[in-house]
């Protein structure tokens, strides 16, 4: 009878170290939960961006490059096209944006336009007030290994005093990531542009 009371603390002990241990963990358990939520919620702060528009606070998501990367290369694409190819019988404003045409690519595109200088395309369409606006109609962009070749397809619409053409463009290059900056918001740069196909389609009298 005499060891019948240790053996009861003996038991109580087993069971109080038993409980705190239980309790211990469930501490740390509790604790690492808290820190992957703290974690996940940092994380989902970093993504929203609030921007002050005309006294309102507007939610705006920031999305990983990656995820994007090619609706921003179509965009960048269409975007050079649209200031390299549009045209209005006006020196400032022809290279105001051809300007802005070059800060999107390298010196194959600079190459083109001085070719067209120098073949007096420039200059008739200044002497002719022709005005030449374009229509990028699809971009095929292989997003699979950098740098990311393209292919674009467009309809030119040069507008003449006497009449009215309509051309087939078909342009290829390729893209690199650079850093993005005032003038190349995208941060691509386009490179070994070139034009593989330029004839008229119809020619209308005015």
């Amino acid at each position: 009878m005499m060891f019948k009371p240790t053996q009861n603390i003996d038991n109580a002990f087993r069971s109080m170290r038993l409980f705190m241990l239980l309790v211990v963990l469930g501490c740390v358990i509790v604790s690492l939960y808290a820190l992957y939520q703290n974690a996940s919620m940092s994380a989902r702060l970093q993504d929203k961006v609030y921007v002050l528009s005309n006294g309102k606070a507007a939610e705006i998501f920031a999305i990983n490059r990656k995820d994007n990367i090619a609706v921003e290369a179509k965009d960048h694409i269409t975007r050079f096209h649209e200031l390299f190819f549009s045209l209005d019988p006006d020196e400032k404003a022809i290279t105001a944006t051809i300007k802005k045409a070059l800060y999107l690519s390298d010196g194959s595109a600079k190459k083109q336009y001085d070719d067209l200088v120098e073949s007096g395309y420039i200059a008739g369409v200044i002497s002719g007030n022709v005005s030449q606006q374009i229509r990028v109609d699809s971009v095929q962009v292989n997003t699979t290994i950098e740098p990311y070749t393209f292919r674009c397809y467009a309809t030119l619409l040069i507008v003449r005093s006497t009449s009215m053409v309509t051309r087939n463009l078909v342009t290829q290059g390729r893209l690199r990531g650079i850093t993005r900056t005032e003038h190349n918001p995208h941060g691509f740069l386009i490179e070994k542009w070139e034009t593989l196909e330029n004839r008229d389609l119809k020619i209308e009298d005015r």
